[in-house]
């Protein structure tokens, strides 16, 4: 019932919805009886040619409708009965469509709002989250769990509430005909309680392993998809295939599974019906011969009773997509249940651009208790340029991203002129900083939207002359279409040299005071990290420089290098100092390549 209450708040904003609604599900249903009342009078007054005959006591405007009726010649009741049939049918379906409408757009705001909700919580998350989570995982709670959750709540707020009314509605009727014959045949329908539920539980247990199975099988799509050059590359264009058809294969068995437990409900809710409807053909065929009731009123408790079946049915089948929609909410929940670490403080500064320096005080960091960062003591001013190298896992990535906040420190502070980031707002902070790395993120779309991605407001101006300082504009005005040239997915129109200009062009399109540059040349060839260097050579150009050097080439320039190990700082100087008093530089050098 939790999980109900929590997806209720998500209606709260859309109330005026549900309430129009509502009304209409109300006369939807109550037309929907309606309809069934038109059986008494053309049964007994047309087609029988009787008076309709009740064997109790009738309120004092039913008895003289009833009067009425069997006072009218059966063809003048015929023709009433056709225009009475079509007038029914008309309002209901005009109720239907207003009350299905609605609780369409009701349900699909709700969605709307649940996936933003779970978008902007995924997106508030710092780094380390993203460390312990699967992306094709998440990418499946906001698809696939939350179009599960769709159904339900679509379903739940079409059906539940339109069938109660039925419910309401036929049982108030076959009880006011003969509440003895009411009561022997509902008394059947408890049974089917206990298998209804037992059953859903079930299904809500299936259900999540089926969620389970659809974030496995997109993350195998993601990493495949994303991956497809270095799948072609390695040949493994079969051995892919073959993992993602067992994936789908098991998702397919879990989601069989998942549906014959489904279906079993329908045709045991319909037997339950079934028994409770001979009951009253039995007794009530012996009421009709014995002429103690006609046989209109007969066909209309008789027809009451099985139109009882539907409803009942679907609010089993309602049960079972409600325990699939709590699963996939359950999932959701988690997400938007998990703790965003790093948060901005209620009363955070605006950061001005940096004037003096960057201080690293006694810094400590770990991942699960594993220390990656051990007493970092640093001062960086402004203007500088520092180059990071050491041994794979010696922190070097997570210092720096210690600066925008990427992550937190476990212990210490990282200042900016003396102010601790974490008490500066993300957006001031973040607009002092550019960041390329060696890993490239480019999107499908035109180089212009790329290099103003976080910077909208460029003018051409400010796109070109990032462009010409990152030693893009070049290759950009080669190009059929310049600037809005789109680029592909991750930029697979592109080169490897270009993508990482067109990288830099974007981090200083804003002109950022700070720069961080994990390697960007790293996986490129000879002629494309001439040009890139040249890039940052410009770039360095007046601004405090965090450079993770992976080349011997970077860092001989660099005035500052540190040297970095097993998290802790073992040596500081230049390139000729280092060379001299750190053994384990002078290793890197001599191997001309910093993992």
């Amino acid at each position: 019932m939790r999980l109900y209450f929590r997806l209720l708040k998500f209606i709260k904003p859309h109330i005026w919805i549900l309430f129009l609604a509502i009304i209409f599900m109300v006369l939807s249903a109550f037309f929907d009886c309606a309809s069934l009342t038109m059986l008494v009078p053309i049964s007994d007054r047309v087609l029988g040619q009787q008076k309709i005959v009740f064997d109790r006591e009738l309120p004092l405007i039913l008895t003289r409708v009833i009067d009425k009726i069997n006072a009218t010649p059966p063809l003048t009741m015929l023709n009433i009965s056709v225009v009475c049939v079509l007038i029914i049918f008309v309002l209901k379906g005009v109720f239907f469509f207003d009350r299905s409408y609605l609780l369409t757009k009701l349900s699909q705001l709700v969605i709307c709002d649940i996936r933003n909700a779970l978008y902007k919580k995924i997106q508030n998350f710092s780094l380390e989250y993203f460390s312990h989570s699967v992306t094709g995982h998440l990418v499946s709670r906001i698809t696939y769990d939350v179009d599960i959750l769709q159904g339900a709540i679509s379903v739940s707020l079409t059906d539940l509430v339109y069938q109660f009314f039925m419910m309401a509605f036929l049982s108030a009727g076959i009880f006011y005909i003969n509440w003895k014959w009411a009561l022997m045949s509902l008394v059947i329908f408890p049974l089917v309680a206990y298998p209804i539920y037992h059953v859903g539980r079930v299904i809500r247990k299936i259900s999540t392993q089926a969620q389970e199975k659809m974030g496995e099988l997109n993350r195998k799509l993601f990493e495949t998809i994303s991956g497809v050059r270095i799948v072609k590359a390695f040949n493994m264009e079969n051995a892919e295939i073959g993992k993602v058809k067992a994936n789908n294969f098991a998702f397919f068995r879990i989601m069989l599974k998942l549906r014959k437990r489904a279906l079993i409900l329908g045709p045991l809710t319909e037997f339950i019906g079934a028994c409770g409807g001979a009951l009253v053909l039995y007794y009530g065929g012996r009421e009709v011969i014995a002429q103690r009731m006609s046989f209109g009123m007969f066909i209309l408790f008789l027809g009451g009773l099985l139109s009882l079946v539907r409803p009942c049915r679907r609010l089993s089948e309602i049960h079972s997509i409600n325990q699939q929609g709590l699963a996939a909410a359950k999932r959701i929940f988690d997400v938007l249940d998990a703790p965003v670490k790093i948060t901005e403080k209620i009363k955070a500064v605006e950061l001005k651009s940096i004037n003096k320096e960057i201080i690293f005080d006694d810094v400590s960091f770990a991942y699960d208790d594993k220390l990656v960062l051990k007493n970092i003591n640093m001062r960086v001013k402004k203007g500088e340029v520092v180059a990071f190298v050491g041994p794979s896992g010696a922190g070097k990535t997570t210092l720096v991203n210690l600066i925008p906040r990427f992550y937190d420190p476990t212990k210490g502070r990282v200042s900016i002129d003396g102010i601790d980031v974490k008490d500066a707002t993300f957006k001031s902070l973040r607009r002092q900083i550019g960041v390329v790395t060696q890993d490239l993120i480019l999107f499908n779309d035109t180089i212009r939207n790329n290099i103003i991605y976080g910077r909208e407001d460029a003018t051409d101006e400010e796109i070109i002359k990032s462009a010409k300082i990152a030693e893009a504009l070049e290759f950009i005005e080669a190009l059929p279409k310049k600037f809005n040239t789109n680029i592909g997915d991750m930029g697979m129109k592109l080169s490897g040299g270009q993508k990482q200009r067109l990288a830099i062009a974007r981090a200083i399109v804003s002109n950022p005071p700070i720069l961080i540059l994990d390697e960007a040349t790293s996986h490129l060839d000879a002629e494309s990290t001439r040009l890139v260097q040249e890039a940052l050579d410009h770039v360095f150009i007046n601004r405090t420089v965090f450079v993770i050097a992976h080349r011997l080439a970077t860092v001989k320039k660099v005035g500052r290098i540190i040297v970095l190990d097993d998290g802790k700082i073992i040596g500081e100087g230049t390139h000729d100092e280092l060379l001299v008093k750190s053994s384990l530089y002078k290793k890197l050098c001599e191997l001309e390549f910093f993992a």
